[in-house]
């Protein structure tokens, strides 16, 4: 088969569960021990399997997720700089409630960064920058590790449909999937949970 009639499956997964440390900068968090059993549940089931290639973030709950299933399934493992969650630096640690009403605010208004963080409508245009960077170079099947809230910007951007709350997934640990080709992006499906993942 010719390079250009190349079609390379996607996946895109958020990390599991962290575990919270206030004193800790929320992109130093690690995986916790309910989300790597998360992940071992999947690798049991045989998900993602060999043939994949992995793009990972360079935050460490990513790269520790991303290793995981580099290491069980001996998959090549690379890291892109410009993969990182939305930049929510400006607030620093929140709980969850406050967390959460600034994140429907940062879907509701993409423009707008709310008190400081990094708007949608720029975290979109990184994402979905280094997505693009990546598949340019290579044709192989891949599995982009990342977050949530980029995660669902970046399914927004490649399905062409709006910016929303809606689109973000119910649960961290959890994958969209589609396939890129000739003729662009196809969506296969939206979030799903890490516990429908097996091996097809």
């Amino acid at each position: 088969m010719a390079a250009q009639n190349m079609v390379s499956k996607i996946i895109y997964l958020s990390h599991p569960e962290v575990k919270i440390d206030p004193q800790r900068a929320v992109s130093d968090w690690e995986i916790s021990k309910q989300g790597r059993r998360r992940l071992i549940a999947a690798s049991k089931r045989g998900w993602p399997g060999r043939g994949w290639r992995i793009i990972a973030s360079p935050e460490v709950k990513a790269q520790q997720t991303a290793e995981f299933l580099s290491n069980a399934f001996a998959l090549p493992l690379h890291t892109h700089p410009d993969m990182g969650e939305v930049d929510r630096s400006a607030t620093g640690y929140l709980s969850f409630d406050a967390h959460e009403a600034l994140a429907d605010a940062l879907f509701a208004q993409p423009a707008i960064g709310p008190q400081g963080w990094e708007s949608a409508q720029a975290a979109s245009q990184r994402i979905t920058k280094a997505f693009q960077e990546v598949m340019a170079e290579v044709l192989d099947n891949m599995i982009f590790v990342g977050h949530g809230a980029v995660g669902s910007f970046l399914w927004c951007a490649l399905t062409k449909t709006p910016i929303s709350r809606a689109a973000d997934q119910r649960r961290c640990g959890s994958f969209w999937a589609g396939s890129m080709g000739p003729d662009g992006f196809v969506p296969v499906h939206p979030w799903q949970a890490l516990e429908t993942a097996a091996a097809k």
